[in-house]
């Protein structure tokens, strides 16, 4: 299954009539370039988890990476060609 297809299906789990009206996720791109990601936990089996928050080659022009969880949000934010890599950090329940 692909990175992808594993976050449609973890979406798609949460949609329960309800939840989807308020939360779910955000996918947007960034003028430096790149992605920024949110992806909300709220009411989900995965708001009270802990991640550890992800950083590498933060200062490379294209290649950066942050992956981290604030309240009730799991972020990303990352170069162009990054935006796999973080989908792939976010555990999947």
């Amino acid at each position: 299954m692909t990175t992808l297809e594993r976050l449609t299906r973890w979406y798609e789990s949460n949609c329960d009539g309800d939840w989807e009206h308020s939360y779910g996720v955000k996918i947007e791109t960034l003028d430096n370039p790149g992605w920024r990601v949110e992806i909300d936990l709220k009411d989900t089996p995965l708001a009270h988890s802990s991640f550890d928050t992800v950083e590498n080659q933060y200062s490379h022009d294209g290649g950066w990476l942050r992956c981290w969880k604030q309240d009730h949000m799991f972020q990303i934010a990352c170069g162009p060609v990054r935006l796999e890599d973080g989908l792939g950090i976010f555990r999947l329940g």
